[in-house]
């Protein structure tokens, strides 16, 4: 992964850290990776254990960061979910899955967040 990617993907996961905190949000973990794949985020509110897929992209021009997020993208997030509570059983919680499509400026300032809550779980 080129540099630009990786900060562009930093600075997304950090915006998005700010904003689910600014909602009353745990952060439990960050770049969780197994087998299965990765989970950018997990957090957690009351008996609620959301995992959290962040899309950023700089400019709207490739078209929104959400798209980008598929069935395929779904299917290797859910088998890391599987990994991650295999290690990690939360019993008698509700689980969750949210997106976080973020757009920056050129100066990569945060133009757009948008949460997409419970999603495909």
């Amino acid at each position: 992964m080129n540099s630009l990617k990786q900060e562009v993907g930093k600075i997304g996961e950090n915006a998005a850290c700010d904003y689910l905190q600014k909602q009353g949000y745990l952060i439990i973990e960050r770049n969780f990776r197994s087998k299965g794949g990765e989970i950018d985020i997990i957090i957690q509110k009351s008996n609620k254990i959301v995992f959290v897929e962040v899309k950023t992209r700089i400019g709207d021009t490739k078209g929104r960061p959400y798209e980008a997020v598929n069935y395929y993208k779904l299917s290797h997030l859910k088998r890391a979910i599987k990994y991650y509570l295999l290690q990690n059983p939360y019993k008698n919680s509700k689980l969750s899955i949210f997106v976080i499509g973020i757009i920056l400026n050129e100066d990569h300032s945060i133009k757009e967040l948008k949460c997409y809550e419970d999603v495909g779980m």
